[in-house]
This record gives structure tokens, sequence and C-alpha cells, in this order.
């Protein structure tokens, strides 16, 4: 795999009509600076607005992944996506003047051979691989869906489906080497449809530039000359549909015998470029689709993320610690006698935190809370939750060197057993609920798996200058 980041070397275009939408549109792929990524550009509305290629802005899957900003769409990303990845581009703008790609022949080939033909400019920088380190799991009982990534120090995606169709039975294949076998072996996989499929979406009035040269469309149920007829009409083709012996309409011969599960492959390498960075990891997948690929790929970008908050303020690796007092610090604005947070354990981003406090007979409150008795105060255990809080949704909602979290309201407070010196206090917060820049967390205390407070907050992130202003 390659280590530094690559960008093309001119611009290409190519057009044609969308799978769904079957609306013209004219493609150009262009060259992108460094750690700029990956990025769509609908030149045909005002303000040409861009749509990053991650799974932030996904905002549809029911036939295709669709990306979206405010009004802005781009439907059917995923074979671009896959050609993208497949060739290991790091950095490119792609131009659209519609809202959905040309579908070409179904598969990947035809953007494959337009990157190619510009040419490949390797750039300074480094690639920032995100290297799965541990086991990342999506599961979907009801569907019979399991996606795993497992740590590997390359790119592997073994793939398994069962259709229970005769035609098609079981299918499995793998891609070991990226730059041996993509072009060769993946790229040129054609989307496919079962016939029912095809006449469902038909009558839903999507697919609207699909026809029997850009699909391949497997027979699961028997069709006579006028139903065949009325799909021709169904889909607006000018010449008549034919069905095959082996169960294909118009004697469309696979590209590979086990074709339908390569393009399911290269869909999910499509989906798994939404993380948004190339990773290094062994990806098995049974039975996935766009649904799952999207909700598999946003548990790896929530992951990345992680990665990326830890090493920008956590300088020294710990076994144990995310954040210590020192990384703390470069978040919070809190500082001695009113930093009451010792070091992070956990970071779930959007969902979790858990924070250590040890008190110590030395806290300058035990002077006058209480003489002869040490207490720690209340209020000081929910600004230890707060602090903790503070931490996960400065680093879940945006860059906290320039923004503060301000508290709303507290509600529900209530405290069980008295924290004394010598306690270890572990202070969880977990987000239960969000809008914009406002939120809402569930904190809890314990010593010793005792449960010694629990308050629920109600809070805004701030902008820092806005403040000084006031």
């Amino acid at each position: 795999m390659l280590e530094l980041q690559r960008t093309i070397a001119k611009p290409v275009s190519l057009s044609g009509i969308g799978l769904h939408t079957g609306t013209s549109c004219t493609m150009t792929f262009v060259p992108a600076p460094e750690n700029s990524g990956i990025k769509f550009v609908r030149v045909d509305l005002g303000g040409r607005p861009e749509i990053p290629a991650n799974a932030d802005f996904v905002v549809d899957i029911s036939r295709g992944t669709t990306l979206g900003l405010g009004s802005a769409k781009v439907f059917t990303v995923e074979h671009v996506l896959a050609a993208i990845v497949g060739l290991q581009i790091d950095n490119i703008t792609i131009e659209l003047d519609g809202i959905e790609p040309p579908i070409g022949d179904g598969s990947a080939m035809p953007y494959v051979e337009k990157l190619v033909e510009a040419g490949f400019v390797t750039q300074e920088a480094p690639k920032d691989y995100l290297v799965i380190d541990q086991t990342v799991m999506y599961h979907n009982d009801e569907e019979k869906i399991d996606i795993v990534a497992l740590p590997m120090n390359s790119y592997r995606i073994s793939m398994m489906v069962d259709y229970e169709n005769p035609v098609l039975g079981s299918q499995h294949t793998g891609l070991f080497d990226l730059e041996k076998e993509f072009v060769t072996e993946f790229a040129p996989a054609r989307t496919f449809s079962f016939l029912s499929e095809v006449e469902m979406l038909a009558d839903k009035g999507l697919i609207k530039g699909g026809n029997i040269d850009n699909a391949v469309v497997i027979v699961d149920h028997e069709i006579d000359e006028a139903g065949l007829k009325r799909l021709k009409n169904k889909l607006g083709l000018a010449k008549d549909i034919t069905l095959s012996h082996e169960g294909f309409l118009n004697n469309n011969k696979l590209r590979f015998k086990n074709e339908p599960v390569r393009h399911k492959l290269l869909d999910l390498m499509g989906d798994l470029a939404l993380i948004g960075t190339p990773i290094k990891a062994q990806i098995l997948a049974a039975r996935p689709g766009h649904k799952a690929n999207v909700e598999f790929a946003k548990k790896i970008r929530s992951l990345y993320q992680q990665k990326k908050i830890v090493k920008k303020y956590q300088f020294v690796k710990k076994e144990g610690v995310v954040f210590d007092a020192n990384a703390i610090q470069r978040i919070l604005p809190h500082r001695y006698p009113f930093l009451l947070v010792d070091k992070i354990i956990e970071l779930d981003l959007d969902k979790k935190v858990v924070g250590v406090k040890s008190v110590t007979v030395n806290e300058p409150f035990f002077q006058g809370h209480f003489p002869g008795q040490a207490i720690m105060p209340g209020v000081l255990i929910i600004e230890a939750m707060a602090q903790v809080s503070g931490i996960l949704v400065l680093n879940s909602f945006m860059d906290p060197e320039n923004h503060l979290v301000m508290f709303m309201s507290i509600n529900n407070a209530k405290f069980r057993k008295p924290v004394v010196p010598g306690d270890q206090l572990y202070l969880e917060s977990e987000v239960i609920g969000k809008k914009s820049k406002y939120f809402s967390i569930k904190g809890s205390a314990y010593v010793n798996n005792d449960l010694v407070a629990e308050a629920e907050f109600m809070g805004a992130i701030v902008d820092k200058e806005n403040q000084k202003e006031k």
C-alpha cells in the first residue's frame, strides 16, 4: 500500500445519465491539494455547494448511497468512491452539473479508466491511515448481516452472499492485493438486480436511467412474453427484452462467474470510503447492503475521529488512560483549585465518557467542609461530573480550543453517600440528547461501584471570542 498521499494529474470528464433519476450529468474529476480529502461539488447550484465524502453527510441509503448538505444532494456515489479508493487516491474534487453521476455500464470501470487517463501525482504528505487495532463489529440479526474489521497491517476484504436464488446460490470472493486485483478483478463487476426488484423500482418511478446494458437482471420468477413487453414499456426501452436459458434478461452473460458478489464487494469499498481516511484492516462481510455498510462506516469513522482527538491532546501513550492531567488541561480551561478530574479512562465519542478524580486530604475545600469531619461538597461532585461531560461534548461537537461548555440547568440531582479523603471517584457522563449546539447529559459518580451522586445537565457550546467580548 502507498505511503504518500495521491491525487490526479489533470481534470477529466465523462457524461451520461444517472441510474435512478435518469437525468443527464457531466462529472469532472479535478486534482486537489494535500489533506483536502474527497469532495463532491454541485456546480449547477448557486454557490457551488461542496459535500464531503464522509458518513456524516449520508442522507439516504434506500437504493444506493446518497450524500447531502442542505438542499444539495448527490445520488449513487458508491461506484465513484470505489474507483477512487481502489486506485488509492486521497485528494480529489468531483464536480457534477447534475444530481447523480453517470451510471456507465453499472460498474466502476468507466471511472477507473478516466482516472487512469488523468494520471496520478504523488504528494508530499503521508497518508493518514487508520490502523484498526481492535475488533469492530456490526450485526443485524433480522437481516442476517455481519461485518467485522480485524487488525491487519494491510487492506483485505472477504465477502459472502446468499440470495437463496437457484441462478446465484451462495457466492464468495475476496480482495487481497489492492494494487494487483482491484482494476482487473473487481472494478468491472456490474450492478445487478432481481427481476422482481426491477419491476418494483420501475413501478415506484425509480431506475429511470436503468436499462439492460447497465445492469445484470436476474430472473427470479416466471415471466411470459406479455410480461416482458410490459417491462419494456415501464423501462422505456426501444428494443425488445428476451429471456435467456441461464436466467438473465437479454442473454446478458456474467463477466465473472461470481460477478454479483464481486459487485457487492465493490459497493462495500465505496461505502467504506465514507470513513474519510484510508484504513488498514481485514474486513469480513456476510450479506451486506448499503444500510449496513454505512452504519459500519460510521462506527469506524467514530473510532477514527476519537483516535485523532486522543493523538492531538495526549502526547504520551499510557496504558488504560485516554487523557492524562496534562491532556485535560489542553482541553478544559479549568485550573487549580477548580480542576476536578485527574484522568479520562474511557471515551466513546458522541456517547459516553468516564473520568477519575482521586480525593485526597489535601483538597483545599476540606479546610472548611467540615473541620474535623471532611466531606466533599456535593456541588463539587456535580462540578466534577460537569467537567467530565465538558470533555465529551467539546470533542464530540466542535473544536475545544475555540469553544466553551456553558451549563444551562441541573436537574434531578441526588446525593446518596458521602465522599471522603481516600475515595476515588469514577465519573460517568452519557449523552441523552443533542440538537445543534445544545445537549443533555446524564452524569453519575461512583466510589467502589457504589453510586454516590447523580444528576442531569443541559448545556450549550459557545464561542470563546463571543464570551470575551461580553
